[in-house]
């Protein structure tokens, strides 16, 4: 049985990137190579055509069964599409599709934490036992070295009672505190500061945090401070397993027998909550690709600001060119996030000096030959040509 990676996986970074026991470079259930894109548009001066072989080739080198991505500059807007909405479907994908996003939930839960600093609400110098009891370090760790991933608190997906049970029934719910319950009592991994260690547990509390400060589910937080403001109407912190239509159908590998694949689409998200359940489009994404990397519409500049300038290069495992900061990575300049859930795959970056959104969402979750998760050599391929 293939057991949890990271799941909800970070940013495109060596020192946050996910690893699995399986690295299968083909899924049983690919799409063909006769099921190419023919739903692209351009406008403008877009390599469309260089963009679209990105899609094309690395689905059939990578084995999943669809992609659908967008490229946004001044100069052009690009979208298209390769393969199907799932395995064994004839659909074409297309950015009004929902999927789930996986991790690039966290940049969502680490901006209304910020929104809250901003508000005099909180402090990101405020340790999390105030807030979250029961915590590894929770005395003396900070929210805003939860946010940026150097708190020492273990991450519960590694914990193998936690994932024995998820993917006993992956359909059932959870709530906040029972995930934290699996690392409540546990030695911290090191002191806060020490290094850098992803871990969805320290979102998961933020997100309690951003519940108990603001008096209000984190479901409504998300749609009244970040996605009604940015017009991202079809952006939703599910409350069950549901998923609007239409929809992209994820395969997995994760906790089925070695070789075998299973239809994770409708496998119940609250066991990544804050760190991973939200669903969103990549018409939505577009929007917050563009808010993520300039502030516009949720953080002030001042506390835009702050964030840019919370990259840690000088924890170990980050290098020049690749770190994390609050709720965000940066890489080679763009800033931006991964996501991954069971059957789902997704990127969201923005390059400030071009002002260019990446967008691309992959229905599946099986790593490339190298181990990657399926979307980097989308998203790689795709920001090269922007430059």
């Amino acid at each position: 049985m293939r057991r949890l990676p990271i799941v909800l996986s970070a940013v495109i970074l060596t020192v946050a990137a996910a690893c699995g026991n399986d690295t299968s470079s083909e899924s049983p259930l690919a799409a063909t190579s006769e099921a190419t894109a023919t739903d692209a548009t351009a406008t403008g001066a877009a390599p469309a055509d260089e963009f679209q072989d990105v899609l094309d080739r690395v689905r059939e080198e990578v084995g999943f069964p669809g992609v659908v991505a967008r490229v946004v500059t001044p100069e052009y807007e690009w979208t298209g599409s390769s393969g199907t909405i799932g395995a064994d479907r004839s659909e074409e994908p297309g950015p009004d599709d929902h999927t789930r996003i996986g991790s690039i939930t966290k940049t969502m839960t680490i901006t209304a934490l910020l929104q809250l600093a901003e508000d005099d609400r909180l402090s990101l110098e405020d340790p999390i036992g105030r807030y979250v009891p029961g915590l590894p370090n929770g005395d003396v760790a900070t929210l805003g070295q939860l946010a940026s991933m150097v708190s020492g608190i273990p991450s519960y997906t590694f914990d193998e009672e936690f994932q024995q049970q998820l993917f006993d029934d992956p359909e059932a719910p959870w709530t906040p505190d029972e995930l934290l319950d699996y690392v409540r009592g546990d030695a911290p991994n090191f002191a806060p500061g020490e290094r850098f260690e992803y871990s969805n547990t320290n979102t998961i509390a933020l997100g309690l945090v951003v519940e108990q400060v603001s008096g209000q589910s984190l479901h409504e937080y998300f749609r009244a401070n970040i996605f009604e403001p940015l017009g991202m109407a079809d952006t939703v912190m599910p409350t069950d397993a549901a998923i609007a239509s239409p929809h992209l159908y994820g395969i997995t590998e994760q906790g089925q027998p070695d070789g075998q694949t299973a239809d994770a689409t409708g496998w119940n998200p609250s066991w990544g909550w804050s760190a991973g359940a939200v669903i969103s489009t990549v018409d939505d994404l577009e929007l917050w690709g563009t808010a993520l990397g300039t502030g516009e519409g949720i953080l002030s500049p001042e506390m835009q600001q702050l964030r840019l300038d919370s990259f840690l290069f000088d924890v170990p495992g980050a290098t020049d060119t690749r770190a994390y900061g609050l709720g965000l990575g940066i890489e080679n300049g763009w800033l931006g996030h991964t996501g991954e859930l069971p059957g789902f795959n997704t990127y969201v970056g923005y390059l400030p000096e071009r002002r260019a959104v990446v967008v691309a969402a992959v229905n599946s979750d099986i790593p490339t030959a190298d181990g990657e998760e399926p979307v980097t050599p989308v998203a790689n391929q795709l920001k090269e040509i922007v430059g």
